[in-house]
């Protein structure tokens, strides 16, 4: 048997266990969510919260249900702009992150 791991696993181990890598799969999270790149934006979000907040704790925090949240953030998920800003700013919160915008 070949001793390999699912993709998703691999990310998950390591943005819990590097801050940095969080941080930049964060910030491109956002960046994917700006140049309207939804499916990417919900994966990175998906995994995020996999890795450091559960969607238990996610859906304690926004008031969301918890299987609205599963179905929000799934690859066929269609989040309004109003609730995807909630759950990043929660997110953000969670991640004791802080985002800086700048014009290049």
């Amino acid at each position: 048997m070949a001793l390999t791991r699912e993709y998703r696993e691999t990310v998950v181990e390591r943005l819990r266990n590097d801050r940095e890598f969080t941080a930049a799969v964060f910030a491109e999270a956002i960046s994917a969510f700006v140049e309207g790149d939804k499916e990417t934006t919900l994966s990175m979000l998906r995994d995020l919260v996999h890795a450091h907040i559960s969607f238990k704790v996610l859906s304690e925090q926004t008031g969301f249900d918890e299987k609205g949240l599963l179905r929000m953030l799934s690859s066929r998920g269609n989040p309004t702009t109003q609730n995807l800003s909630t759950l990043l700013h929660v997110i953000e919160q969670d991640l004791n992150l802080s985002l800086e915008i700048k014009a290049t």
